[in-house]
């Protein structure tokens, strides 16, 4: 069953296509000169990159234990190790000969370790550093009469000075072992050469050859100035079909390239014998595509064109209706991400005229779900109350411009908001420069919520140190702000009118908390004796003390609070 706006094009596209091309003539699209050429390159860069990784399979090898004995360099048990390496190189297959030699005052050889026993009657010396400094090309040796290839490493002291040399000869037949038994290097025309372009190896088709670019030919040429710069690459020749393409592959463990050259005319052919076939073939398929698209790109434009316009009455606050979904497909999936969004903007907009923008969304979302959420009223519990201000701001404000005053309130605000949220306080209004906030338990105890007030009053304080680096840093003067906490029963709910409603607290547990706020000095959190009775086992306090509070009869029982432990989750 097709379900995507996708699958349906390409039902409609591709098999009248299809159809077309076979009545123009045996896939005339396929033969294009571009796509040949590029199935060529690619295909041979593939074929040079595994001969290449053959030949240096084979080279890695001896260098992995080449690299070993460099590691055995001012190590106390060097001489036993190198020994132990030296017979393990000497006895890899392809390994024909081992030479070690040590230089007297970096001159004279002093000894020479033989392929045999390479450390029989031997001392070895120290060195500092190492490193493979050439592979040679193929040689005739004389004594295991076959082509060797010889791999040698520098041995240096401290000073950069020469004390030996390590050479490792390996049969140049058996680095070549596995590619030659690759079908396309006797078939096609294939080298294997060196930095220079001296042919070290090729194919049947290249005999009597000796140096690449000998013929000067313009491939070739290029081919030898390109392998010096690039690690692989392809050439065309001039012409239509040129007249010969080419592609090389540097080898990574030796300084050789491996290239491969072939006839643009076999690479080409096809083509050179359709190319009428595919442009009539290409020119009617293109009108039929056009006359689709067309047929069916209407039917999907009046779509869009639908969800364009209901997106215009959303973005004017308009709602419109849910769009009807018809189809499973892209449009369908896109009606419904349309639907989901409108829904959120509604959910959003929702929270933000009932409980205003300074809340979390994950309460708001809570709080919604209470079918007194979204209507007027409210219902009595016990919260915990917090109410800061800022100390001594009204002299404050009357010696800066009115830009400056709301600039320090705004940014104060913005520490202070954040830090409330992270608790789960609700804002319920800012009063001038202070605020006044809630912790609601909901169904929960209100233990819970006393600890987060306690805990957001003190790290507001500790916010404060951060805003006043900032105000100094601008040459604004520095705030210090109280903040008093209280624990009581409150009247929460929706507090307005039809039209404007805002979600908060009524009661005397407010105005007392007013009442203990005011008590505080820039810096401190005060509590009431309600808050301290829940958590007084997790409370360090500094200091106790009774104060007569406006409007309260009798004395209160305060406490300014300098820690407290059992740190609740944020999140919870």
């Amino acid at each position: 069953m097709i379900k995507s706006l996708k699958q349906r094009l390409a039902l409609l596209l591709i098999l009248p296509v299809a159809v077309l091309l076979f009545l123009a003539g045996f896939s005339g699209f396929i033969y294009v000169r571009k796509v040949l050429l590029d199935e060529w390159r690619e295909a041979a860069i593939l074929q040079l990159e595994r001969a290449a990784h053959q030949i240096d399979m084979r080279l890695s090898r001896p260098i992995e234990w080449i690299k070993m004995f460099h590691e055995t360099s001012e190590t106390h048990s060097g001489p036993a190790t190198q020994e132990l390496i030296l017979t393990q190189l000497k006895n890899l297959e392809g390994v024909t000969n081992v030479n070690l030699k040590w230089m007297n005052n970096h001159r004279e050889p002093a000894h020479m370790v033989m392929p045999k026993h390479p450390m029989e009657g031997k001392s070895m010396m120290y060195f500092h550093q190492a490193g493979i400094s050439e592979v040679t090309p193929p040689r005739y040796d004389a004594k295991s009469g076959q082509e060797t290839v010889t791999l040698i490493s520098d041995l240096k002291n401290k000073a950069g000075g020469l004390v030996g040399k390590l050479e490792v000869s390996v049969r140049f037949d058996y680095l070549m072992q596995d590619i030659k038994k690759f079908g396309w290097w006797e078939s096609d025309q294939v080298c294997l050469i060196d930095p220079s372009g001296r042919y070290l190896a090729h194919s049947g088709g290249m005999i009597g050859r000796t140096q690449l670019g000998e013929t000067n030919d313009p491939v070739e040429l290029a081919v030898l100035e390109d392998m010096g710069k690039k690690s692989f690459g392809t050439h065309l020749g001039s012409g239509h079909p040129p007249k010969l393409v080419s592609g090389f592959y540097r080898m990574k463990q030796a300084p050789w390239v491996i290239a491969m050259f072939a006839p643009g005319k076999e690479i080409l052919a096809p083509i050179v014998e359709f190319s009428v076939y595919y442009a009539v073939a290409g020119s009617l398929c293109i009108v039929f595509i056009l006359l689709l698209i067309q047929f069916v790109g209407g039917r999907i434009v009046r779509q869009i064109r639908k969800i364009s316009n209901a997106a215009e009455h959303v973005a004017k606050g308009n709602y419109v209706d849910p769009l009807l979904i018809t189809t499973s497909d892209e449009i369908g999936q896109l009606k419904t991400s349309f639907n989901t969004m409108v829904e959120g903007l509604k959910e959003r907009d929702s929270i933000r005229d009932t409980f205003g923008r300074y809340m979390d969304p994950e309460i708001a979302r809570e709080l919604m779900k209470r079918p007194e959420a979204s209507t007027l009223g409210g219902e009595k519990r016990k919260v915990a109350v917090l109410m800061s201000d800022i100390r001594g701001f009204t002299p404050v404000s009357e010696a800066l411009s009115p830009e400056e005053t709301i600039r320090i309130l705004n940014h104060y605000f913005s520490h202070m908001i954040e830090v409330i949220q992270r608790h789960k306080g609700i804002i319920v209004d800012f009063y001038g420069d202070g605020i006044l906030v809630f912790f609601d338990p909901l169904e929960g105890h209100v233990i819970k919520e006393v600890q987060r007030a306690i805990h957001c009053g003190l790290e507001m304080q500790q916010s404060m140190t951060l805003f006043n680096k900032e105000m100094r840093s601008e040459n604004l003067p520095e705030l210090q702000t109280g903040i008093g906490i209280n624990v009581g029963d409150a009247i929460v709910g929706n507090i307005g009118s039809a039209t404007r409603t805002k979600y908060g607290i009524v009661g005397a547990a407010v105005n007392i908390t007013q009442r203990i706020q005011a008590e505080a000095k820039g810096g401190e959190v005060i509590i009431s004796n309600s808050a301290y009775g829940f958590l007084k086992n997790d409370l360090k306090i500094k200091q106790s003390f009774s104060a007569q509070l406006k409007g309260v009869d009798g004395k209160m029982d305060l406490h300014i609070v300098e820690s407290i432990q059992n740190k609740p989750k944020l999140g919870g």
